[in-house]
């Protein structure tokens, strides 16, 4: 689906920084303008105030280290962040508790099984896998340090807040249609509890993970969370160092991994970016060292991924040197000293 898409892009290499700014502005503009028109997948209304978007809605932004921002399309339409926020939580528990813990509670393993899977939980005696599912990310939820839920909340809300560079906002609509049809979530957290997998209350620790996946954000808030990753834990924007650096490499691991859910494979294959997607739409793309793409449109493929946004990904991955595993030849002088 995607190199078919972007064969006739020049490859450029990973190493070094991004290309100067009026090429990456030029090169943005043209991922936008070459799949504006796409109009496959199909809107998420499996949650009802989801199903209102826009379907030609369609941003991208490009974040770099360096604070350069590089725009097109509709970037300042805001959206639920829904699971793109497991990513940022989750980096906010190994700061909290460190790597170590939460490795051993919730795992880094793909499930390749779908991201509200229960079978997963029952086949692998209660572990939730991976945080960038619906079980781990309930559980990881739970394992950052509050004495009441309200608490836990105020400490995701700030913290994602610190990675975007700007306070975020509760979607009440969203937060009240998912709170009434998140049924599959609250049995979830019930059979993580019955496994020892909670260090808090089920129900409460679902409406917290509900209140969290509907915090609005948009395409540019997600390339800057993107490149506060991908430089170290500091917000390029803000200069705030929001996570440690070690915090950040956990992170991203764990996205080139299980992120994009059962095709993160096929993901990391043909574009080679840690990344997540959300069901309003939305996916951050995260160079290390380099910076970050945020893409927001609302048709979804089959697996709940942005069809726009990962075809759109996988031109700039190729077209701006964002490929992790996209290296050059060494260069060497007729000596044999590196040039």
């Amino acid at each position: 689906m995607f190199e078919s898409d972007v064969l006739d892009v020049a490859q450029q290499s990973s190493t070094g920084a991004l290309p100067p700014g009026r090429r990456v502005d030029e090169l943005v503009t043209a991922a936008h303008a070459r799949y504006a028109s796409d109009d496959s997948g199909v809107v998420a209304d499996y949650i009802p105030v989801l199903g209102q978007a826009d379907p030609s809605w369609f941003g991208l932004s490009v974040v770099g280290v360096d604070g350069g921002v590089h725009e097109a399309g509709d970037t300042g339409i805001p959206f639920t962040i829904q699971s793109i926020s497991k990513a940022f939580v989750f980096a906010l528990a190994c700061q909290a508790i460190g790597h170590e813990r939460v490795h051993e509670r919730v795992g880094v393993n793909n499930t390749g099984l779908a991201f509200n899977s229960v079978i997963a939980v029952e086949l692998n005696a209660g572990s939730p896998m991976n945080p960038m599912v619906n079980p781990g990310a309930i559980a990881t939820t739970a394992l950052l340090p509050a004495a009441t839920s309200d608490e836990r909340w105020a400490v995701v809300c700030d913290g994602l807040s610190r990675f975007a560079g700007r306070p975020l906002e509760l979607d009440d609509e969203v937060y009240r249609s998912e709170s009434e049809t998140n049924h599959r979530n609250r049995a979830i957290a019930q059979l993580l509890h019955s496994y020892g997998r909670l260090d808090a209350d089920a129900d409460e620790t679902v409406d917290v993970y509900t209140r969290q996946c509907a915090l609005a954000v948009d395409a540019h808030d997600l390339a800057v969370m993107g490149a506060t990753l991908a430089d170290g834990g500091v917000n390029p924007l803000t200069g705030e160092q929001v996570v440690p650096a070690e915090v950040c490499r956990d992170t991203l691991a764990v996205l080139a991994s299980c992120g994009m859910y059962e095709r993160s494979g096929e993901w990391l294959f043909e574009i080679g970016l840690p990344a997540k997607s959300g069901v309003s739409g939305g996916i951050v793309a995260v160079s290390p060292g380099k910076g970050a793409v945020g893409a927001f449109s609302p048709r979804l493929d089959a697996a709940g991924n942005s069809v726009r946004g990962q075809r759109a990904c996988a031109y700039l991955s190729r077209a701006l040197g964002l490929n992790l595993f996209a290296s050059a030849r060494w260069a060497t002088s007729s000596n044999g000293d590196a040039s």
